[in-house]
């Protein structure tokens, strides 16, 4: 946003602008796996009645004790422009989100760059995407559009610590996303 003078506000003048891009497969491959029903993947089940879109992604649960649970969260929906001031990660299991509204919803991840993430990416997810981040994979937290949106997530339960969490300095900036 820029002030009356057409400068760009005080907040704003250090904080960098994420692009959106589309939540795709190959652009994602390095932060875990998209669900979606994938043709390649399908099968016929229960006598023919059903299709089956076969291991969309691989649940991951490390530690003895740990084992895997399905949760629901309910999402509030953020506002733009949004500041991307934290990341966190899961050291000890992956977490999938698939949106049971069928809404759409943004994805942010990060590579690691020595024990911190580096810059974020942003992928919009439409309402019949999933995304699995592996185990390690930066992320933000949960991120709903519009209204609040129901997601049916995958997660690790046991003991240990199993959140890492980093702030940034200057948060990273993104704008409304394009309906």
């Amino acid at each position: 946003m820029l002030s009356v003078t057409g400068m760009p506000k005080a907040n704003e003048a250090m904080s960098e602008f994420l692009e959106i891009r589309p939540l795709t497969k190959s652009a994602f491959a390095p932060f875990g796996e998209v669900i979606e029903a994938d043709p390649a993947s399908m099968r016929f089940i229960n006598g023919g009645t059903t299709e089956r879109f076969h291991a969309l992604a691989t649940a991951d649960a490390t530690g003895e004790g740990a084992g895997v649970i399905i949760n629901l969260f309910r999402g509030q929906p953020r506002s733009f422009p949004y500041d991307v001031g934290m990341m966190e990660r899961h050291p000890l299991g992956s977490q999938s989100f698939s949106p049971v509204s069928g809404r759409p919803f943004l994805v942010v991840v990060a590579e690691d760059e020595s024990g911190r993430p580096g810059r974020p990416q942003v992928f919009y997810a439409r309402g019949d995407q999933g995304v699995n981040y592996r185990r390690n994979v930066w992320h933000h937290p949960l991120m709903a559009l519009g209204q609040a949106s129901d997601f049916l997530v995958v997660d690790r339960e046991g003991p240990g610590n199993n959140l890492e969490e980093f702030f940034f300095e200057t948060p990273f900036v993104i704008r409304e996303p394009a309906p």
